[in-house]
């Protein structure tokens, strides 16, 4: 399998595992308003990635989805960038963004972040929301990129 075949391939690898992850996010508070012991399982899974705070989290029939509405975002970006990625950068060019854009998608969450932590101010949802999507489209660039780079390195050796 040649590079592009198997750039292609982690692509919709990709692409297949962020739609589920997303689905099982909002599968969450689905299967608790049902009273299904399933939903401990889901929070728990997602609870080493996020604090789950319910006031920084959108809700669905009732019950906090399974992650905060930053990694919502987060997840929602990813997925975005990862419709994207084929469109902006094909599948033969195995290139990384310039740092610089890097950089400039990473500082509205890092100031952000940083501002919650030190309780200089508290940002709502849907802007958390948006600035976790921000930073989550840059990210497909690189996981796409990384694992194609893990693969073709394995075959060469």
């Amino acid at each position: 399998m040649n590079s592009k075949n198997k750039a292609f391939l982690i692509y919709f690898l990709s692409l297949g595992g962020i739609v589920i992850w997303l689905g099982v996010i909002f599968l969450a508070p689905y299967l608790k308003s049902r009273s299904s012991d399933l939903n401990i399982f889901i929070y728990v899974c997602f609870s080493p990635t996020c604090h789950q705070i319910p006031s920084r989290s959108f809700f669905l029939f009732g019950y906090p989805l399974a992650v905060c509405g930053r990694c919502l975002g987060l997840y929602f970006g990813f997925l975005g960038g990862t419709v994207l990625y084929p469109f902006l950068k094909g599948f033969s060019n195995l290139n990384l963004p310039k740092a610089r854009t890097f950089i400039l998608l990473s500082l509205p969450i890092v100031i952000d972040t940083m501002g919650n932590f030190f309780r200089l101010w508290m940002t709502p949802i849907w802007l958390r929301f948006l600035i976790g999507f921000l930073w989550g489209t840059i990210l497909p660039f690189y996981f796409i990129r990384g694992f194609t780079d893990v693969f073709l390195r394995k075959n060469r050796k």
